[in-house]
């Protein structure tokens, strides 16, 4: 049997949802950010100071302690204040205001390097911050060469670096690259100057192996490539710089090659593990590049002689042979023990003979 639902429940019902959807209402969110360790004071959008308010953060009630009339205040705030802030007036719960609290700092001097890994084609910037801001940042960057402004093309990944092309090659004026760092909370900048020859770096050479050379224990064949990225070997060639130690040792032996993509080295350690790399530069400019990737190697090793059937039974002949020989020390027992023997059977006949010459002379 069913039993009639007095009005008044319906009422109470009604309530409870009309606050519920002004609590949780899509109400436009605003977006204020703060210093890591400040203070944070957050206004409830336009409502009286005075106003009877109540505040939320990330959908959890926080106490009247933190309000300077309607006000919000966070005090040394941290990364873990950062969230969504609601603020409701009266006992209705209506929203007012609602707003994304994001905790982060101005940025440091940025970091700004510029390199040229395919001379003579052009050359590349790259940048980074030393240290997180924790919110969003820009960076804009200018290249100048002689007073005239470049258009230094941003690469779509990584998204931290642009690349300029040659449009003077061999000049002798500098280029000038300022790169500025902008977020909410501060802006920084640096800038270097440089010549073009100063920044030629190639990537290191690709493809490095060694190997042993059969029937030399002291020796080891590297060889490598060109890296892939160095435009025209040809025109502009590149010498090497080898390095390489016993895994067993620290010290690292170098050997400087001015052309040529491969190396013999001479004086490895028989039997021992090598650990070996190898860097590049231009003949005449810039500096050296990375090391390669590490490649080990061991020198050739001398496999044992298996031995044949007739060494075998030789050597098993002349095993059982050397077993039945008698060792030095018995030889000198038996002498002994003779010696002695010999000694007793005297005393047999001369004591006879003492004994009857004594009975005569009686």
């Amino acid at each position: 049997m069913a039993f009639p639902v007095p009005s008044t429940c319906y009422v109470v019902l009604a309530a409870v949802v009309v606050v519920y959807a002004q609590r949780h209402s899509q109400q436009d969110s605003h977006t204020q950010y703060a210093q890591l360790g400040k203070d944070v004071t957050i206004q409830c959008g336009s409502v009286d100071r005075g106003a009877v308010v109540t505040w939320t953060a990330n959908n959890t009630d926080l106490d009247a302690s933190h309000l300077n009339g309607s006000w919000l205040v966070l005090r040394h705030v941290d990364l873990s204040h950062s969230g969504q802030y609601s603020c409701y007036e009266g006992s209705s719960w209506h929203l007012k205001y609602r707003v994304n609290l994001k905790v982060g700092t101005p940025p440091k001097e940025p970091v700004l390097m510029c390199r040229s890994n395919n001379y003579p084609n052009g050359f590349y910037c790259s940048w980074h911050l030393p240290s997180p801001t924790y919110i969003p940042d820009s960076f804009n960057i200018t290249v100048k060469h002689d007073s005239k402004e470049i258009v230094c093309e941003k690469d779509a990944s990584p998204k931290n670096r642009c690349y300029i092309r040659y449009l003077h090659l061999f000049s002798t004026k500098k280029y000038k690259v300022t790169l500025t760092v902008t977020n909410a909370l501060g802006r920084n900048s640096t800038t270097i100057s440089f010549d073009e020859f100063a920044i030629v770096k190639p990537d290191p050479p690709e493809n490095v192996v060694a190997k042993p050379i059969p029937n030399n224990p002291r020796r080891l064949l590297v060889t490598w490539q060109y890296p892939s990225t160095w435009p025209d070997p040809d025109s502009f060639p590149l010498k090497f710089f080898l390095r390489y130690r016993p895994l067993i040792i620290d010290y690292w032996q170098h050997v400087e090659l001015s052309d040529g993509t491969s190396h013999i080295i001479t004086d490895a350690y028989a039997g021992k593990e090598y650990i070996i790399q190898v860097a590049a530069k231009d003949n005449e400019i810039g500096t050296w590049s990375d090391w390669s990737v590490a490649v080990h190697a061991t020198p050739w090793t001398e496999e044992p002689k298996h031995l044949t059937t007739e060494a075998q039974g030789t050597e098993t002949t002349t095993s059982s042979t050397s077993a039945f020989v008698v060792p030095s020390t018995t030889k000198m027992y038996d002498s002994e023990r003779q010696a002695n023997c010999g000694a007793v059977a005297v005393s047999w006949v001369v004591g006879p003979v003492l004994v009857a010459f004594g009975i005569h002379f009686i």
